[in-house]
């Protein structure tokens, strides 16, 4: 595991760095990177930290089937339907409720419009190959989750998971196109992902390890949050701490899904088990 998080912040924050250090960042070197550029990077820094350590490992621990078991794990697909129903469409109203129950955001809500739904499908599925799900699942799900949760139970492990999945994402707070960098909202973030792996977590042991769909619900959210819930909600308090909603949202609904379970997120495995894959049976 050490290996794992080594590779995966350095592969990702060499890739960064040129947007850290560039005027769009901190502007500690004296170069504009092209908007196109800044993406692109971002993007690939998905790919060159979570998923290169998780093949990296995979193969050092298991040996040339490891990737191979990795890769199938993409395309896991026969879930139970209310799973996708689940992360496609009860998971992110999570959010649309963590936003109106802050002061004066219902009161700002917006009618939906068409350009609107009809530009969401393309926008999830851009946010699915370039906004992290696609790079990242393989990481933090596909490697990382099962050992964690076998050393550290299902809780400890997501929790432990979920710190480190945001500490990952500090260098995009001097990016310059991303969440304005500020302690509450560093703070607001670290919990949030933390909240969110708990959940996350839960949706992984009930679908037998499938990274496929824990690749919609990371899709899912964050298209939701950039493409539904800003636009819909336009109000002072989500200008100025735009991670309110997933915060609220994703805090309840982890709470509910803890106590449901009592702790153990719909885990079948047995803490200090030795197996590498998900000890797992979809329910």
């Amino acid at each position: 595991m050490t290996w794992f998080f080594l590779i995966a912040f350095a592969g990702a924050w060499i890739v960064e760095a040129p947007v850290v250090l560039s005027r769009t960042g901190t502007g500690l070197l004296p170069y504009t990177l092209p908007p196109l550029v800044v993406v692109l990077l971002i993007a690939a820094a998905t790919f060159t930290g979570p998923t290169v350590a998780a093949f990296v490992m995979a193969r050092a621990t298991e040996g040339r089937d490891g990737p191979k078991r990795l890769l199938r794990r993409y395309v896991m697909w026969r879930v139970k339907v209310r799973w996708y129903l689940f992360v496609l469409l009860v998971f992110p109203a999570t959010e649309v409720l963590g936003a109106i129950v802050l002061p004066g955001v219902a009161a700002s809500a917006q009618p939906l419009t068409i350009g609107l739904a009809a530009g969401y499908p393309l926008a999830f599925v851009t946010t699915f190959v370039l906004g992290g799900p696609l790079g990242e699942e393989p990481g933090w799900r596909g490697f990382a989750l099962p050992r964690l949760q076998a050393v550290c139970g299902p809780l400890g492990g997501g929790s432990l998971l979920g710190v480190m999945w945001a500490l990952w994402h500090l260098p995009l707070f001097w990016s310059g196109v991303w969440t304005p960098l500020s302690v509450p909202n560093v703070v607001m973030f670290i919990l949030m992902i933390t909240l969110l792996t708990i959940l996350m977590t839960w949706v992984y042991n009930n679908v037998g390890g499938s990274l496929l769909i824990t690749m919609l619900m990371h899709a899912s959210f964050n298209t939701f949050a950039d493409k539904v819930v800003g636009p819909l909600f336009p109000a002072p308090v989500l200008d100025e701490y735009a991670l309110l909603p997933e915060l609220v949202g994703f805090g309840v609904a982890a709470v509910v899904v803890v106590v449901a379970t009592r702790g153990r997120l719909s885990y079948t495995g047995g803490r200090g088990s030795s197996e590498a894959g998900p000890a797992v049976v979809p329910t």
